[in-house]
């Protein structure tokens, strides 16, 4: 597998610190680097300038959420074609399907579990080890 960076975008530093945790420390450890953004705004930036190979994103956010947030990626032609991922404590039954047709990869809800995390990313982006 070749070097992947995964942009996280999410505004609990908590989060932040045990998502790199998880993926620095799984079987994908030595392929992947994580980059994080406490907001929106910093995420896009981000995703400019690193042009992340996947992006994590917080659905809940202050300043810009993460539907508006993935909108602005999807209009920016250099970051319109990165792979994101939700990341959600509120994932209600409808949601799912309205999510899909914003298109984001798959929906990961809050709590994950660490351990599993790398792996669930993985398989939902077809990236095999």
């Amino acid at each position: 597998m070749s070097s992947k960076t995964i942009l996280l975008i999410d505004d609990e530093a908590d989060i932040r610190e045990v998502v790199q945790m998880s993926l620095e420390l799984s079987d994908f450890g030595r392929e992947w680097k994580a980059i994080a953004a406490a907001s929106g705004n910093e995420g896009l930036e981000l995703a400019r300038q690193h042009q992340p190979d996947a992006i994590l994103l917080d659905v809940m956010m202050p300043d810009i959420d993460g539907p508006t947030t993935l909108k602005k990626l999807k209009a920016d032609p250099t970051t319109q074609s990165i792979p994101v991922i939700f990341l959600t404590a509120k994932l209600r039954t409808k949601d799912p399907h309205r999510y899909k047709e914003l298109g984001v990869v798959t929906v990961l809800e809050k709590p994950f579990d660490p351990l599993s995390l790398a792996d669930e990313i993985a398989k939902a982006l077809a990236w095999k080890s």
